[in-house]
């Protein structure tokens, strides 16, 4: 993954040089051509130059040999542009007064900068000049390329995560940086973060189209192994000269490509990532959701003229989730969040039927895993709405947390009670209050009367059902609710009692977890 190209001056900057201005010079041919980079400076009076070239030298010439000789002249320039060469500079005075129009019509149909100097010019004085520019460039771009690549090394030894090594790549390119998959998703970017923000709001288009030119300093290198390639790193405006572009995106995709096999990880991991932190963002409401729209959509999440379904699902694999979504044609992201919940975002179409397509994802993962709760905020149409949607899914989620009998798709309006409850949960007269309802049993060592307590409650004190739960006996369980009684002073006959115990303990559990 070594750069072959060393840094290099443009034709543009070789003419702008101070010594270069001396000799008055002017561009008579492919002036479109200018930012050509210039590898070395040769000088030449030989007529066959071009066969002694090995690709982007300027080649200095008074032309000498080539006067008189209309056919020679032409094939002069021919061979230099086979040669690949980056410009020819001729000086004027010993062998012509003017620029020879043989030569510039020639060096104009092959796109060769033809420049002619007006005023005597010692040739050394420039090769001098370009030279040690070169030599200086070229060991400031290895030592920028070594100084890169003994950092990330470093990071990755230290077990730094993706996001820490890309901070790196935009320090040193001061540029954002893009981490995309072969279909062009973005899986991570860096940089200045309004900088960032304008390269993905149309990374569509601009990815595609702008970004296939390393001259407007779109520069990209492959990310793969083992003759597979499984992405790629996007540096995006880079402003420096384009072959130390390459050595620094040559250089993070090394150490990409060495953090991926020592991790172990796959390239769904990063994907995976890149979700996580959009809706962990989204979640936590920190950012502005209009500033995540551009992330978003890089990520390949339809935006445009969508419904959003915001989900929390619990006890649920985020790799399953996502599969599921896949087998059901459903755009989304999904995100690992804290408390074994995953946030799941989906985006339908205006004209799709949001609550049916919710109903089908969830009926599908509660087949599979029936422990599953799959909560849900109503949908969205407008992406600034997201965040509350995912904040009120994941209440819900938290809420039922420990509830039976759950519908397929558990929304507000199925909470009650337990909602409140965990809004209230951290209030320290709530906790106090439970702390002395459930005193009696909180102190004793038999956390089975607390499981069974909390069955009874939860299946609206049917002590069938309740006994049916635990594989027990109708005597058994009498037995067992006449001790929850006894060490808590309390008759679960009487409505009020019971309620007040059923609160208390679902603000136990709602502090416990």
């Amino acid at each position: 993954m070594t750069s072959t190209l060393e840094p290099a001056l443009s034709v543009r900057q070789v003419l702008g040089l101070e010594r270069v201005l001396a000799g008055e010079p002017e561009v008579v041919a492919g002036a479109g051509q200018l930012d050509r980079p210039v590898r070395w400076v040769h000088v030449a009076e030989a007529a066959d130059v071009g066969v002694m070239l090995s690709g982007g030298e300027m080649v200095l010439t008074t032309g000498v040999l080539l006067a008189g000789d209309e056919a020679a002249q032409a094939e002069y320039i021919r061979s230099l542009h086979r040669a690949e060469a980056a410009a020819v500079v001729l000086g004027l005075g010993r062998a012509f007064p003017a620029a020879p129009e043989v030569m510039r019509r020639a060096a104009e149909r092959c796109g060769l900068p033809l420049v002619v100097l007006h005023r005597p010019f010692p040739f050394a004085e420039l090769t001098e000049e370009v030279q040690s520019r070169l030599v200086r460039r070229k060991f400031a771009a290895v030592s920028l390329s070594e100084s890169v690549r003994t950092a990330l090394t470093g990071l990755i030894t230290a077990g730094a995560p993706l996001q820490r090594l890309l901070d790196e790549v935009a320090q040193h390119s001061a540029c954002p940086v893009v981490v995309t998959n072969l279909a062009h998703r973005v899986l991570a970017t860096a940089g200045e973060r309004s900088a960032v923000d304008d390269v993905l709001r149309d990374w569509e288009r601009i990815s595609r189209q702008a970004g296939g030119s390393e001259g407007d300093g779109w520069i990209r290198a492959e990310l793969g192994g083992r003759g597979e390639r499984w992405g790629r790193i996007v540096l995006c405006g880079y402003r420096g000269d384009i072959a130390t572009g390459r050595l620094l995106a040559d250089r993070a995709a090394e150490a990409l490509v060495l953090h991926h096999m020592l991790g172990g990880t796959a390239t769904g991991s990063w994907e995976e990532q890149s979700a996580q932190s959009l809706l962990t963002d989204l979640v936590s409401g920190v950012v502005p959701a209009r500033h995540l729209l551009p992330r978003a959509r890089a990520a390949g999440l339809p935006v445009n003229r969508r419904t959003f379904v915001p989900l929390v699902v619990r006890d649920g694999d985020p790799a399953h989730l996502d599969r599921v979504l896949r087998m059901l044609g459903l755009p989304g992201l999904v995100a690992e969040l804290a408390d074994s919940a995953t946030a799941v975002l989906l985006s339908l179409a205006r004209d799709q039927d949001a609550g049916v397509l919710t109903a089908n994802f969830a009926a599908r993962l509660r087949a599979e895993a029936p422990g599953t709760v799959v909560a849900a905020a109503d949908p969205r149409t407008a992406f600034d709405d997201v965040p509350a949607g995912l904040r009120e899914a994941r209440h819900v989620a938290e809420a039922v947390a420990d509830a039976l009998d759950l519908p397929d798709v558990v929304r507000l309006r199925d909470v009650h009670l337990r909602g409140l409850v965990r809004l209230l949960r951290d209030d320290p007269h709530v906790q106090s209050f439970a702390e002395r309802e459930l005193d009696g049993l909180l102190c004793g060592p038999d956390e089975d009367l607390l499981a069974v307590l909390r069955t009874y409650l939860a299946t609206g004190r049917n002590k069938s059902r309740t006994a049916q739960l635990h594989h027990v006996s109708r005597p058994a369980l009498y037995r067992r609710l006449e001790a929850i009684q006894a060490r808590l002073g309390v008759d679960l006959d009487d409505f009020e009692q019971a309620a007040s115990v059923h609160i208390a303990l679902l603000a136990h559990d709602a502090q416990q977890g």
